[in-house]
């Protein structure tokens, strides 16, 4: 997907969440929703402050991008789940996370 949208023009950037791609965590170690998905924050947090992205989540990615949509709402323009888990107002991503991690 990343090399589609760069060579379509977009600026795009794939994040890898904690123990995951080439994050160095191990997975045992992430044992909180925070800790998961605190490389995408970092990344957010580091954005210029008038500057909005475009989320596209997929699979475990539901979680940062729901949390991320949480904390930090004024840098994200939108949210796209793509299979991804989806919190919601009756099922949050804390429960989702510790249903499906902590099991």
């Amino acid at each position: 997907m990343l090399p589609l949208l760069t060579s379509a023009g977009h600026n795009a950037t794939a994040i890898e969440l904690a123990a995951s791609g080439v994050d160095p965590q191990q997975v045992d170690t992430v044992r909180t929703i925070s800790q998961y998905t605190q490389p995408l924050m970092d990344y957010l947090s580091a954005l210029p402050p008038t500057e909005k992205v475009v989320l596209v989540a997929h699979s475990y990615g539901g979680f940062a991008v729901a949390q991320a949509m949480e904390i930090l709402p004024g840098r994200i323009s939108v949210a796209v789940f793509v299979t991804a888990f989806m919190p919601g107002p009756a099922y949050p991503s804390a429960t989702l996370f510790r249903e499906v991690f902590l099991l």
